[in-house]
């Protein structure tokens, strides 16, 4: 079974980006055919995911050393946006990204925000259920630019 999970924030002189945005990569390919339009994980580089985490709070977890799941938060005024949450195919199921979920509730508490919010995609149907049982509740419908429906859900948990 090896050791628990453990989560940390990533700081500033992290020196594996190339491995963070190889694990996004591959979470996020069972996306692909799927979703419409494409994820926006295609275009993310090393250099871009280094930069969005200056200005988002980042954090992963690891596992015998090894980064299994990841997530990136920007701070907004009224709350925290969750985006690129991201867990290594092989380790789904294991309750990683309810791990990185909560690090972002006590960044938000800390931080006093009375919420947390991400959009997920509108075919990523078991992403919904998973966020539902984590406590997020759909607060509306977007389109992406160029589309004439919807293609994600909003979605907003508030922090006690």
């Amino acid at each position: 079974m090896g050791s628990p999970v453990c989560v940390a924030q990533l700081s500033a002189d992290f020196g594996h980006w190339d491995e963070v945005l190889a694990l996004i990569m591959r979470a996020f390919a069972a996306m692909d055919g799927v979703i419409d339009p494409p994820s926006s994980a295609h275009w993310l580089t090393v250099e871009n995911l280094r930069d969005k985490a200056r200005q988002e709070t980042g954090f992963a977890a690891l596992k015998d050393g090894r980064i299994v799941g990841c997530v990136f938060v920007l701070e907004r005024t009224n709350d925290f946006y969750v985006g690129k949450l991201a867990v290594e195919p092989d380790f789904q199921g294991q309750a990683i990204a309810k791990r990185l979920m909560q690090a972002v509730e006590e960044l938000a508490r800390d931080r006093g925000k009375p919420a947390i919010e991400l959009q997920t995609r509108i075919e990523l149907t078991g992403n919904h259920a998973a966020f539902a049982r984590l406590g997020f509740r759909e607060t509306g419908r977007t389109a992406h630019s160029g589309y004439n429906r919807p293609t994600s859900i909003t979605m907003r948990k508030a922090i006690s």
